[in-house]
């Protein structure tokens, strides 16, 4: 077995690492993740909002407001006026902006609002309106300002709409003390209908469309609004802002600066033409803020929540990434594998995540913060994820590694020599579409948040399990912490070991990788991120299906850090 198809991208380091009532009558309390927030509209009506409301990128002045028109006529070419309005009571009566916009078919009738002149710290409350038809409610809040208590994100990555339900937005959208939403990526799939863990689809009614792959602006536009169809997800949109990032999945899988693996040019045309579709869709569904228009690709931004946190979202996926370095490549004709020289390109400063523009932005953001934590929002694994050797160059599987060293603790007399190699070799990076695979820049990033003596606490989605671990830099100083959060609906490692306990694959994972601290591997959910000055803590919230409607939610695990050079790693909680 070769080292390709050992670890063939995400879904391989997968199998190898194994809706609400309108919020005028509920305003973020009490809601249901089972009925649509669409407003109906009457036979008679031109326009209705079919795909609910949402807001992003808040600021203490401000927020976007979003939402799309749906035309009754197909073929509608005109533009379509807009009123919007904002109060500070969820009946819309205590009005404090309101202002009207037009949108048309070119910005496929969605309608973004950048409402100014609002107070920090607030929860305020708007509607669309065309004509009579008015659209649901939707529930919103700006960034605080000075002192601060704490700050509460919910965490979210991997919707799969396919998949199954996204019971988790609607676990989400019944909290009613988030300040804000971050999603990290993967907000849609390109895939066709009959790709990626599309199994239950048809069972479910949640067949993808269009049903071929995404290519052309218009496939993404109606993937996007199939996706926004969803009362759960229109449900958590309108319970409060969110931030948001892409990963790959808006584009195409495992996309980098000029490519993705899937992407053939032959076939396909050439990736430019694609990426700007997918680019184009993207900032016209989702509530975000350009920081240059006249950039789109450039989303890297940040939030500063008072003195506690300061949120920088970072695009390590598209703006800067060099392409993905793949293991089969360090192979010769004799199958033998050149340790150095991969070792050598992994670390090699030539090789870039996040470009050079963005590293020297965030440098200045960190160097200008007062804020108690530095928080990276971003969308693959930092933490070290190596495998042994062995497990690495298909020698073994993790299973029998795991098992072996648990015999030469309890017996070093019954290991044979092959064996003591196993254990005695250093570790690999495998995944390489993570920040394993960019090391140099990630010692940039640690190094960075050392020169400024700042707390760092990152973010991180994209594989569909939830982890913690430790980062440590290459001296092996402890720098900070990252948890990742586990999938909306994209299937995880369960698959990869279906007669297995899954709390035996957890354990497998954090005893096989050192920085690792805490795994959960088959189970669908959302981190709450808790910051104060005191202490970051992260709650892992877990629902126990998404093949149905109904379902149990839990909070499963919650660890925390603290600040300070003699802290800065995971531990236990103590108390609630």
């Amino acid at each position: 077995m070769d080292a390709k198809s050992l670890f063939p991208g995400r879904r391989g380091f997968i199998r190898q690492m194994g809706a609400t009532a309108l919020l005028g009558v509920g305003a973020g309390a009490g809601l249901s993740g089972c009925s649509s927030t669409a407003a109906s509209i009457g036979d008679g009506a031109a326009t209705g909002f079919d795909h609910g409301v949402a807001s992003g990128d808040p600021l203490g002045d401000r927020v976007i407001l979003w939402t799309r028109v749906t035309p009754r006529r197909s073929d509608e070419s005109g533009d379509i006026a807009v009123r919007w309005q904002m109060a500070t009571d969820p009946a819309m009566q205590a009005v404090v902006a309101n202002g009207s916009v037009s949108t048309s078919a070119q910005r496929d009738f969605t309608v973004k609002v950048d409402a100014a002149g609002l107070l920090p710290g607030h929860v305020y409350y708007y509607q669309f309106a065309v004509d009579t038809v008015k659209s649901s409610i939707g529930r919103t809040k700006t960034l605080p300002r000075g002192d601060v208590r704490q700050v509460r994100l919910a965490v979210f990555s991997c919707s799969n709409y396919p998949s199954g339900y996204f019971n988790v937005y609607a676990d989400a959208a019944r909290q009613d003390d988030i300040d804000a939403a971050l999603h990290i990526g993967d907000y849609i799939y390109e895939y066709e209908s009959t790709g990626y863990a599309c199994g239950n689809a048809e069972a479910l009614g949640r067949v993808s469309e269009p049903r071929e792959l995404l290519l052309r602006l218009e496939d993404y536009r109606r993937r996007y609004a199939q996706y926004r169809t969803d009362p759960d997800l229109q449900a958590v949109h309108a319970a409060m802002p969110f931030i948001a990032v892409w990963d790959d999945h808006e584009f195409a899988d495992d996309t980098w600066r000029d490519g993705s693996a899937e992407h053939k040019a032959s076939e396909f045309g050439p990736f430019t033409l694609r990426k700007v579709a997918a680019m184009t869709a993207y900032h016209e569904w989702m509530p975000i803020r350009a920081p240059d228009p006249a950039t789109p690709e450039k989303i890297y931004r940040s939030f500063d929540f008072g003195g506690v946190v300061s949120l920088h979202m970072l695009d390590t996926r598209l703006i800067g990434r060099d392409q993905q370095l793949m293991m089969s490549s360090y192979y010769d004709e004799h199958q033998r594998f050149d340790v150095e020289k991969y070792k050598h390109d992994v670390c090699s400063p030539r090789r870039q995540m996040m470009g050079a523009d963005q590293m020297a932005w965030l440098e200045r953001q960190v160097k200008d913060s007062n804020a108690r934590w530095q928080m990276l929002g971003q969308q693959v694994l930092m933490a070290r994820m190596e495998y042994p050797t062995a497990v690495a160059m298909g020698e073994c599987n993790c299973t029998d590694y795991s098992a072996l060293k648990k015999r030469a603790a309890a017996d070093p007399s019954c290991v044979s020599g092959p064996e003591k190699r196993w254990l005695s070799a250093s570790t690999l990076p495998c995944y390489m579409d993570s920040w394993d695979g960019y090391q140099n820049d990630r010692e940039l990033v640690f190094a960075m948040m050392q020169r400024h003596r700042k707390n760092m606490v990152v973010l991180a989605g994209d594989t569909h399990n939830a982890w913690a671990s430790d980062l440590h830099d290459a001296q092996g100083s402890q720098v900070g912490v990252e948890f990742a959060t586990a999938s909306v609906s994209s299937p995880g490692m369960e698959g990869a070991y279906p007669d297995r306990d899954p709390e035996d694959v957890a354990s497998m994972m954090v005893d096989l990788i050192e920085p690792l601290y805490y795994a959960q591997t088959s189970k669908r959910g959302y981190m709450i991120v808790t910051a104060s000055h005191e202490q970051v803590r992260c709650d892992w919230r877990f629902v126990d299906t998404v093949f149905k409607r109904e379902f149990i939610v839990a909070t499963e695990r919650s660890l925390r850090t603290l600040p300070g050079p003699g802290n800065r790693k995971i531990e236990e909680c103590s108390g609630a």
